[in-house]
């Protein structure tokens, strides 16, 4: 009997498709081509219940166990999420890259042309970086849940609409829930150093690193120590642990300087791109069994059900946190986005108690879209 080929799949497919196509291609024709999923969920998921206990299947098919959680369990299912996190990781790599080659030999639309760019080689340790080129701009994305929102919830958070408005793809290693103590740890440091070392897989250094973090380093659980017993006397400033805040603050601050230092020591031609959170409002709302992330301390601490004056002490924090990183901009090639402001102060800009809506996201990407225009003009689609 006659067997049948199956379909060409991979990098000779891709190769294929884009012989086939003549003229400049726009970033949803190159992530098509190159076979990267456009609604890229969790590739590995497992089932957990709310109260982290782990549920097996029972025997033929009978009814599921529950496996009670304790020090070793806890352990081993952490180690199986870090081994999933770098396999995602290692597919965005390999995502953005077969895109960004896509894009770089055929041209962007919108764009001018420029010359295939020339293959990549390694460099050796100590020699020069080679200047980035005209082209695709070459951007870098680390962070939280601002920019790895959830896909399913209205197409992501800003970093997929941002690569739709730019035109460009990202090569995007944030992470839901991370803080900036975290992602300047050891591990995440080592990680980030490495990109910037390495720099983007052309061969060229990254042109511009964006970075989102700060916000889940002063919620949640810790707030209840930033913030005082309700007084009715007292202003929403007073109403703040200024000494105990400001020493949280003093910790994101750090782990930023060292982000700057590690980009001035090992990629200095990069631009880093920072921002501030819009004013959230504190109602409680969650997501995914997750959250809320305010409202439980303002309850702790006394305050009034109507959110109103907990709404100015979330305003007064997060404006701190914005004026320390608008003053970052005192280091050479250090951009600060403030988006603050942009949204209508309502629950309904907002999805939950941290998260914009859809159109709130939207006009917060605006905002970076008009940002990077201006630092690179000519570099992405208008």
């Amino acid at each position: 009997m006659a067997t049948t080929q199956p379909p060409q799949r991979g990098a000779s497919a891709a190769r294929k498709s884009a012989a086939s196509i003549v003229g400049p291609l726009t970033l949803e024709q190159a992530r098509a081509i190159a076979g990267v999923k456009t609604n890229p969920a969790k590739r590995v998921s497992r089932a957990r219940n709310v109260k982290g206990r782990r549920r097996t299947p029972g025997a033929l098919g009978g009814p599921a166990s529950v496996v009670p959680a304790s020090p070793t369990t806890v352990a081993v299912e952490r180690r199986k999420l870090q081994l999933e996190q770098r396999e995602e990781r290692k597919e965005r790599v390999r995502e953005y890259k077969a895109t960004l080659a896509l894009l770089q030999s055929h041209g962007v639309k919108g764009l001018p042309d420029v010359a295939p760019a020339p293959p990549r080689r390694r460099r050796a340790p100590g020699a020069p970086a080679a200047v980035a080129r005209s082209g695709p701009l070459r951007v870098l994305a680390e962070g939280d849940s601002w920019f790895d929102y959830p896909v399913p919830f209205f197409g992501g958070g800003l970093v997929p609409r941002l690569e739709g408005r730019l035109g460009v793809p990202i090569l995007n290693l944030a992470k839901a829930g991370d803080e900036t103590r975290f992602m300047l740890g050891v591990e995440q440091r080592q990680l980030i150093a490495r990109h910037l070392t390495d720099g983007c897989p052309d061969g060229t250094p990254w042109e511009l690193m964006l970075f989102s973090g700060g916000g889940n380093d002063i919620v949640a659980q810790p707030l209840a120590l930033w913030l005082r017993d309700f007084d009715p006397a007292a202003e929403p400033a007073k109403l703040l642990n200024q000494p105990r805040f400001s020493a949280a603050l003093a910790l994101v601050r750090a782990a930023y300087e060292d982000l700057i230092e590690i980009r001035d020591q090992v990629s200095p031609q990069t631009h880093l791109a920072f921002h501030g959170y819009d004013f959230a409002i504190p109602d409680g709302r969650r997501i995914c069994h997750l959250g809320p992330w305010l409202k439980p301390a303002f309850e702790l601490r006394g305050f009034p059900s109507d959110m109103v004056i907990s709404t100015q002490v979330v305003r007064e924090m997060l404006a701190q946190l914005a004026a320390m990183l608008k003053a970052l901009e005192s280091h050479p090639r250090v951009t600060f986005i403030n988006a603050q402001g942009t949204l209508a102060p309502v629950t309904a800009s907002w999805h939950n108690e941290m998260h914009p809506s859809r159109s709130g996201f939207n006009q917060i990407a605006d905002k970076f879209h008009e940002a990077i225009k201006t630092l690179f003009p000519g570099r992405v689609v208008v």
